[in-house]
């Protein structure tokens, strides 16, 4: 089983027909089923995916994540510790804001190991880097 991070875009994509992203995402998504697929996310993706489609697609994204579309990755308030200083370092550094939902998922990939990302966000996530200094691999 290939466990892939997805990013709000991606989410996004995947439901809007009329995405400019939707066929890329459609494929990708199929292809890497073949051989066993776990697609992976945090909340905050989710609830800004949810926020950007209108009904009724917004309800079909939420419909698919309860039926196991992808698996939402729960964090506490306790891990804003780690997330936090990421967000104020590459704001700061870069002076192009760090989101929460991007945050999550380096985060994510920090606790997981999980490596692979689907993602639009390719300038930000290009320059973001784990504690150890790996990079994440955008599909």
């Amino acid at each position: 089983m290939r466990n892939v991070l997805i990013d709000a875009g991606p989410l996004i994509a995947l439901f809007a027909l009329d995405d400019a992203h939707h066929a890329r995402y459609d494929r990708l998504v199929a292809k890497l089923a073949v051989d066993g697929l776990r697609l992976v996310t945090t909340w905050p993706c989710v609830t800004e995916a949810s926020h950007i489609l209108d009904a009724p697609l917004r309800f079909e994204l939420l419909d698919w994540i309860e039926q196991g579309g992808a698996q939402v990755f729960p964090f506490d308030a306790s891990h804003l510790a780690v997330m936090l200083p990421w967000m104020r370092r590459y704001t700061e550094r870069y002076k192009r804001d760090m989101d929460l939902a991007d945050a999550s998922l380096l985060w994510l990939a920090h606790e997981t190991g999980m490596r692979d990302i689907m993602t639009l966000d390719a300038k930000d996530f290009l320059r973001y880097r784990l504690p150890g200094g790996e990079a994440l691999e955008l599909l």
